[in-house]
């Protein structure tokens, strides 16, 4: 079953990149490595920090095998194993072939540190707190039939 999400309603205006954004998420990929999204968000000091933790389970890849990029609005996560050319393999259980995993991110979110520990890679992004705008707009005389530049 397929979900469609309608953009174009009247009262969604300038929704076509959160358009773009969910086909390029709903492609999506072949579910390895798999992975958690945690949230641990701390307090320092009298305000919460808002930090998503993203863990991948790589296990048999070294730091140098792995490489975490921002790209445009995208996290992406790229391992690449190297072959071991001394290693003759009777039975081979153990996935270790090559991914990328892409995480689409929202608008001010910074990614953190990245560590790797007995075969997990842990991700932190911080998620700023979000400020409330209010503006107030003038309302001027009579109708204006150019648009707005």
């Amino acid at each position: 079953m397929t979900r469609m999400v309608q953009f174009n309603s009247p009262f969604l205006l300038g929704f076509d990149e959160m358009e773009r954004l969910l086909e390029q998420v709903a492609k999506g990929s072949d579910g390895y490595p798999p992975y958690n999204v945690e949230d641990v968000t701390r307090i320092e000091g009298e305000t919460p920090k808002r930090v998503l933790r993203i863990t991948l389970a790589v296990a048999g890849f070294a730091r140098d095998e792995l490489s975490v990029t921002v790209e445009d609005n995208q996290l992406v996560i790229r391992g690449r194993k190297r072959e071991d050319e001394g290693r003759v393999y009777l039975y081979r259980g153990i996935a270790a072939r090559q991914f990328q995993r892409a995480f689409v991110l929202a608008e001010g979110i910074d990614v953190g540190e990245a560590r790797l520990d007995n075969g997990l890679l842990a991700i932190d992004l911080i998620r700023p707190e979000p400020s409330k705008l209010v503006r107030q707009i003038e309302i001027g005389e009579g109708v204006s039939s150019a648009p707005a530049t």
